[in-house]
């Protein structure tokens, strides 16, 4: 027997690292826990979306198609499943057995609970094996679909084997995935077989468990006439009463490893699986009968292989289904088995999950074991219920068993807690499982206080959440903030690092830059309630974007820079330090000293010289990019201004950190020991002004063109001069603060020996992208670089404009600042070639911002745009916890969309009949066919009233009582919208002008687009979709074909809409669902409704909103809505732009019909018609 503090490293064992469930009275484990703990029976009365209880009871078993109890255990919404989430379609979904939804699922809650996010998991060797034994919905589907209605995916969606392997298929798994079924045994076989797949190597990683769903009364009918259930619904098992079982649903999945490999990992043991065994009864008294040799040897053999002395065995969760010949087979087989070397008072403690949620058939063995986990981690075995008098047919007196009459504490005695659980199928297969508690968990280290990290610095962390919906990431925040609530002890880091590390990131994502538990609950609200708050990052990210990062040059540094994150980021420092080592001797200050001696009086001037100005750029910006990269994020493309491109070229591999410092050590000392007597100037004219200024004064030389502005640079005097005379002019013009004339002939001087220094050092081709800052090229592996290209470098102007045309060329939607505050990003967007197209900027750090709070939003907006962090880097030393796992979106999915529960199913014609029967006056037959005979006088009578009542009521019943009409109803009308892109699909100019005009005065930017008339033209506007979105995320995007330039109804204009708006139209559609554009498309028309008594319809606009309707329902994705216009006017589009835009985007939360009427938004609500009918009938107009 291993000791409680001994580590255990035995290759045998397989850790439990996560699990998760679904079982009667609980949606999740811990709520499983708590009717466990509270001593509940979750065994209800058979719900209506079932089948009809009443119908279908009746206390004698042996009556014809009747149940002799109207109990079960059932969970709810069992219907319900997130198809998008999985990626599945309706038509998929709707033949797919609950079953395999709720395996799926659960599946995935059970690796999040791990602590480990299931995208990790793709193209890994994890195996799936799983417990299935009915097939109520296939059974269901068959008896009601006709042949023509059954699909393909009637097969994969209900087939056994499919169950395992879409989970495989979904999380993209490799190791084995095997369906189970040995019926009531079916889930703690397949627990068995993933040891044994671990054991052998056939996969590192295991995914078991089992599902049962109860759907139809059918399997009920056959247990009930075989005497197999509790005619009460209460499962008393071990007691004198003990009269049947009762049946249960749901599910549950553990996840699996050897348990070297997780203590390697580092995993959360939650129980250690030390041995399991499978055997059949063979030929015992009867196919179904219990043979308790049998489970004597299944025991021993499990204990064997577990390498475990029965006396050692605590408790056993038994089988123990409640059924007077089974119990006491069990209970002498058990007393048997684990009696050997047992101290007379340490007896064998029993009890059995069923008891609280039923018998879950399949499922029953991963219940029996979630249950010992959950009473391993808690220290506590629940009371087993409904045991008040123990059964006469068991021996107690010569068995070494005690049953949990109430809850109990689990007690080590000295040793570990070890339990056992059994589970035997119907047709003679056991199985026996053998579970320990964990080993001690290795120290971890101690909690730092709120808001500070363990590395003593650090004051933000950043909490990740993410989801496929923005509804989803609503409930994902609530749940969080209340897990945070009821969780006070839990640390901010272990709440980060288990929310990014341990969980998968979808598109739609909020980042949450806090500093303690109560601004991390304070922005999980604002998450929740959908409003903005700072520190609050959120958006929309499908990919992740190509990236450049922008490295400052001179003139950005400033005294204390970075100095926060020197103290809190090991990683920054480390990289600084080794910096300053290696120019230590080349400096006549220390660098550190000169970088972060913000307080001394000559902090600012000694940064200002070239000397150290140059070296401690370096030094920050590579601890900057370094940084970066060990929190998993990397460059795309590199690209530095002046002095920034040597950061730029360390970056990209072209020479070695130490390297690097010494050449910008050296260039400072060089550049630094020129005589003073030069300046820079910014000045914002043409670059050809400002070069015909240098030929003017010569000794000025054209330094930068940076697109807003060129840089001259030269002797002060011919600069001041050139200066005045712009001014003059009305030109502005920027002094810059730099202690020489950079990029002019006043280095000419120093060139050769600046040359001759670098050419000592090994340069290597870059390794990425790095953009030329002296040609505006990008490099790759084949670029030659020297001494002469820094001489080069150093002496001619910065194309900076060039540079960032390159960028937008290569196409780089995000453009991250490497340097001590954000001076490139800003010149880089104003450079930008075409504004619609703009990235999205990040500023690393900003001088008048704590220096971690920037840095952490910053890391913020990157994972908000589809960067994914390195969390377990990011966070530094935490541990996982068990935070809210993803809140699935249901919808209800039935293999037809008319779903008609079980119990309508299965009793339509006998109720369709009694109602023809009452309907004819036919009472005796009614009565007949109610109770199965001729009815006595006072039944007679009643229902002869109630037909009598019930033909009165249906002959003076008009139609025209239940009459509901559309209204048009006025809505509140939005500010006006944002400045923002719009795309507009349309071909007449004349009519889109006053859209046009009403675009350019609300600041918004936009495109037109053809209506496509070929598939050609389709193609091509698929292509352009694309393009357009990936450059503007927030692109809105309007169909504006419809509007001709002839308001008047024709004949010609009905022609027209019919071969080319509409045709055109659902070319727009399927080139929108082709690029996977999902951004709403809105089509507008004018006067196709009537929502005015002023109004006119026009046919020829109307027609397209039928489209609308049918486009919406096929296209949910690109579906924007209908909006109808009166005339047209800027003023009318104006407002429409503002309604549009303050729609969200998820199309069941937004308005999808509008009209624009009188200076107001109306929408279509759906009302009783008030109005009485006419009187008069319809008159017909003779034609002859």
């Amino acid at each position: 027997m291993t000791s409680a503090g001994d580590p255990m490293d035995s290759a045998s064992g397989f850790a439990i690292v996560g699990y998760a469930a679904r079982f009667p009275g609980a949606a999740d484990a811990e709520e499983f826990w708590r009717v466990l703990r509270e001593g509940r029976d979750a065994v209800t009365e058979v719900p209506a979306d079932r089948w009809d209880v009443d119908e279908f009871f009746d206390p004698d078993p042996d009556t014809p198609g009747k149940v002799a109890t109207r109990r079960a255990g059932f969970v709810d919404d069992v219907t319900g499943f997130d198809a998008p989430f999985f990626g599945m379609s309706t038509r998929e979904v709707r033949l797919l057995d609950p079953q395999h939804r709720l395996l799926l699922e659960t599946a995935w809650r059970a690796v999040e609970h791990s602590g480990t996010a299931p995208t990790a998991l793709a193209n890994t060797n994890t195996g799936v094996f799983v417990g299935l034994a009915t097939h109520d919905y296939l059974g269901m589907a068959s008896g009601e679909l006709a042949y023509p209605e059954i699909e393909a995916y009637m097969a994969i969606g209900t087939s056994n084997a499919a169950a395992a392997g879409r989970i495989s298929y979904r999380l993209g798994l490799q190791g084995p995935a095997v369906a189970v079924d040995t019926a009531c045994s079916s889930s703690l076989v397949a627990i068995h077989q993933a040891c044994q797949a671990l054991r052998l190597g056939e996969c590192d990683l295991a995914l078991a468990g089992g599902a049962n769903v109860l759907l139809t009364p059918a399997t009920m009918i056959t247990f009930s006439h075989a005497h197999m259930l509790a005619p009460d619904g209460r499962c008393k098992t071990f007691d004198a009463a003990a009269d049947g079982y009762v049946r249960g649903e749901g599910c549950g999945v553990i996840v699996v490893k050897r348990l070297a490999d997780a203590v390697r990992d580092g995993d959360r043991i939650r129980a250690v699986i030390r041995g399991s065994a499978v055997n059949q009864d063979g030929a015992s008294g009867g196919l179904t009968v219990p043979n308790g040799v049998a489970q004597q040897r299944v025991i021993a053999a499990a204990l064997k292989r577990a390498g475990v002395a029965p006396g050692d065995v605590g408790y056993l969760e038994a089988h123990g289904t409640g059924t007077s010949l089974g119990d006491p087979i069990e209970v002498q087989a058990a007393g048997a088995a684990f009696g050997a070397g047992r101290e007379a008072d340490r007896p064998l403690l029993i009890g059995s999950v069923k008891t609280n949620i039923g018998h879950l058939e399949a499922a029953a063995g991963i219940a029996g074991v979630i249950k010992v986990i959950l009473a391993l981690e808690h220290e506590v075995l629940p009371q087993h219920l409904h045991f008040r008098n123990p059964s006469p047919h068991i021996p107690w007196d010569r068995l070494p068993v005690q049953v949990v009459r109430e809850a109990t504490a689990w007690e080590r005695d000295g040793g570990r807690r070890i339990a056992g659980v059994s589970s035997f199928g119907f047709a003679g297969t056991n199985a026996h499982v053998i579970i320990e508690e964990a080993p001690a968990a290795a120290a971890r280290p101690a909690p730092a206080p709120v808001g500070v990290d363990r590395t003593g610095g650090r004051r933000f962390s950043l909490l990740p959440l993410s989801a496929r919906t923005p509804a989803a990431l609503g409930r994902l925040a609530e749940e969080y903030r209340g897990w945070l609530e009821a969780h006070p002890e839990a640390t901010l880091a272990d709440v980060c690092l288990t929310a990014g590390a341990g969980r998968a990131h979808f598109e739609h994502r909020a980042a949450l830059v806090v500093d303690s538990m109560q601004s991390a609950r304070e922005l999980l609200g604002a998450v929740a309630d959908d409003r903005p708050a700072p520190g609050l990052v959120r958006g929309v990210s499908d990919d992740r974007p190509k990236t450049a990062w922008l490295f400052t040059g001179q003139g950005s540094q400033y005294a204390g820079m970075a100095r926060e994150l020197f103290d809190a980021e090991p990683v920054f420092a480390e990289t600084l330090h080794r910096c300053a080592a290696v120019v230590a001797d080349v400096l006549e200050k220390p660098l550190l000293d000169v970088i972060f001696d913000a307080d001394a009086p000559e902090a600012e001037a000694a940064l200002r010289q070239t000397t150290y100005a140059q070296p401690a750029l370096f030094a920050v910006e590579m601890g900057l990019a370094r940084l970066w990269q060990s929190w998993g994020l990397q460059p795309d493309v590199v690209l530095g201004h002046s002095v920034g491109q040597y950061s730029a070229a360390c970056v990209a591999g072209v020479f070695s950190l130490e390297d690097g410092a010494l050449l910008m050590a050296e260039r400072g000392r060089l550049f630094g020991s020129l005589p003073a007597g030069g300046r820079m100037a910014a000045v914002f004219t043409s670059a050809e002004r400002a070069e015909s200024l240098t030929a003017e004064f010569p000794a000025l030389s054209v330094a930068a063109y940076n697109g807003a502005n060129t840089v001259l640079s030269g002797p002060a005097t011919d600069l001041e001069a050139a200066v005045t005379r712009l001014t003059a002019d009305g030109v502005r013009c920027d002094w810059l603060d730099t202690s020489h004339a950079f990029h002019s002939a006043l280095l000419d001087p120093i060139l050769d020996e600046f040359e001759s220094y670098a050419n000592r050092f090994e340069f290597r081709p870059p390794q990425l992208t790095l953009v030329c800052n002296r040609t505006g090229a990008a490099l790759d592996a084949d670029a030659r670089i020297d001494g002469a290209y820094w001489r080069r470098h150093a002496r001619q102007p910065v194309e900076f404009a060039k540079s960032v045309r390159t960028l937008a060329d290569l196409g780089c939607k995000e453009l991250l600042e490497t340097g001590p505050q954000p001076v490139l990003t800003a010149a880089a967007l104003r450079a930008w070639p075409d504004p619609a197209t703009s990235p999205r900027a990040i500023a690393s750090l900003r001088r008048n911002t704590a220096d971690h709070r920037q840095i952490t939003e910053a890391l913020a907006e990157a994972y908000v745009s589809g960067h994914l962090p390195d969390f377990a880097a990011v966070v530094g030393p935490a541990g996982k916890l068990d935070l809210p796992t993803y809140p699935f979106q249901h919808r209800q999915y039935w293999y037809r969309d008319n779903r008609e529960s079980p119990n309508r199913q299965q009793n339509t014609a006998s109720r369709t009949e009694a109602m023809r029967l009452l309907e004819d006056g036919r009472i005796e037959e009614l009565a007949a066919l109610l109770d199965g005979g001729s009815g006595d006088r006072q039944t007679l009578h009643v229902l002869t009233k109630l037909a009598a009542q019930h033909n009165g009521q249906r002959k003076s019943q008009s139609i025209a009582d239940d009459r509901y009409e559309v209204r048009w109803q006025k809505s509140t009308t939005p500010a006006a919208a944002e400045a923002s892109m719009w795309l507009l699909v349309g071909d007449d100019t004349t009519a889109l002008a006053p859209l046009v005009d009403a675009l350019s005065a609300g600041g918004h930017r936009h495109q037109v687009l053809a209506l496509p008339v070929s598939d050609a033209d389709e193609e091509r506007l698929a292509l352009a979709l694309r393009a357009a979105v990936e450059d503007e995320p927030a692109l809105r995007i309007l169909h504006v074909a419809a509007l001709g330039s002839d308001p008047e109804p024709s004949t010609r204009s009905l022609l027209r809409m019919q071969h080319h708006v509409l045709g055109g139209t659902r070319r727009l559609f399927r080139a929108a669902v082709a690029a996977d554009l999902r951004r709403p498309i809105w089509v507008v028309t004018r006067g196709a409704q009537h929502v005015t008594d002023a109004d006119t319809v026009s046919p020829d606009q109307s027609c397209l909103w039928g489209f609308g309707r049918a486009a919406a329902l096929e296209h949910p994705h690109v579906w924007g809505g209908l909006a109808d216009l009166a005339e047209g006017t800027a003023d009318e589009w104006g407002r429409l732009l503002a309604q549009v835009a303050a729609e969200p985007r998820e199309s069941g939360l937004r308005e999808d019909q509008l009209a624009l009427r009188d200076d107001a938004a109306y929408v279509p609500r759906l009302v009783r018609r008030t109005a009485p009918p006419s009187g008069a009938p319809p008159a017909l107009r003779p034609t002859w």
